[in-house]
């Protein structure tokens, strides 16, 4: 059995077709069923694109079975995520989630496959990301994966137990953000995610995916990581949600054989090289300061 694949679309027909043109050249794909959220278009303006996506959409092939479910209104990035999500899930004991914006190394889908096979009774890992960050992973680290307590947003994985632990509320954020200590263990993952959860409690962003690492957090649980990533990120080009224009995320694509462990435990030193990687400048650490308290 292969897990159903999850595609969020909105509004970047370029970016659609290269992304599931580079998924359908998995072995696996055609193997795997791929269903497809199209969020409805935010104002006139893209309601442009939004129909050239729609156009596109019912000649996808070279997958087991396509599903494709339109949004009448838009729900955004975060509610169509955590929608789309729980809808497949309540349906399948886990699923492989992905945006409009990347391209994958042939061995994506079977990394993913095996990945929820082989950790699905590892309570202790909440998700799989396909993507890994282009930080250095120390010579002496001879596993072809790795955990963080931050959980990854492109192209990922998770199972249906896990994902219903989220609160996607966070009902205990007032004392989260009196905690000083809590904030600093939740910033394991990056000095960023106190940020970010505050932010998402003011209004000021819309993130599943901050909501989401602190559904790890909170369950003491972590993502697993291929050393090697399987995906490279098209979309930081200032055409998405909350993307810029960077080359910061770029990373090779690696299509090597890789070997999934039972014995996991985190790294000091690629934990730091994700701290240092997420590390503001300080200039933005005093405008943060200044602004939030953080």
């Amino acid at each position: 059995m292969y897990y159903p694949i999850i595609l969020f679309v909105y509004n970047r027909p370029e970016h659609l077709k290269k992304t599931v043109e580079s998924l359908a050249k998995n072995p696996l794909a055609k193997e795997s069923d791929l269903l497809i959220f199209s969020d409805g278009a935010k104002n006139p303006s893209d309601a442009v694109k939004v129909n050239q996506v729609r156009t596109y959409l019912p000649h996808i092939q070279g997958f087991k079975t396509i599903h494709i479910e339109h949004r009448t209104e838009n729900w955004g990035l975060a509610k169509s995520v955590i929608g789309g999500v729980s809808e497949v899930l309540a349906q399948h004991p886990a699923a492989i989630v992905l945006e409009d914006d990347m391209v994958f190394a042939p061995n994506f889908l079977n990394f993913m496959n095996d990945a929820l096979t082989f950790y699905q009774n590892h309570s202790q890992i909440f998700s799989i990301s396909g993507y890994t960050f282009p930080i250095k992973i120390p010579q002496d680290y001879s596993p072809d994966v790795f955990i963080s307590s931050r959980a990854s947003s492109w192209g990922w994985a998770t199972w249906q137990d896990r994902w219903a632990k989220a609160d996607w509320q966070v009902s205990d954020y007032q004392s989260f953000i009196k905690n000083k200590s809590l904030q600093k263990q939740f910033n394991q993952g990056g000095v960023d995610l106190s940020l970010m959860l505050k932010k998402q409690h003011l209004g000021v962003i819309d993130s599943w995916a901050v909501r989401w690492t602190y559904a790890h957090f909170k369950h003491q649980a972590y993502c697993l990581y291929p050393t090697q990533s399987k995906i490279n990120n098209i979309g930081t080009d200032d055409s998405g949600t909350h993307s810029r224009t960077t080359n910061k995320y770029q990373v090779n694509l690696q299509t090597t054989d890789y070997q999934l462990i039972s014995e996991i435990s985190i790294n000091a030193q690629i934990s730091q090289h994700l701290r240092l990687f997420f590390r503001p400048s300080l200039f933005r650490r005093l405008l943060n300061l200044w602004k939030y308290g953080l």
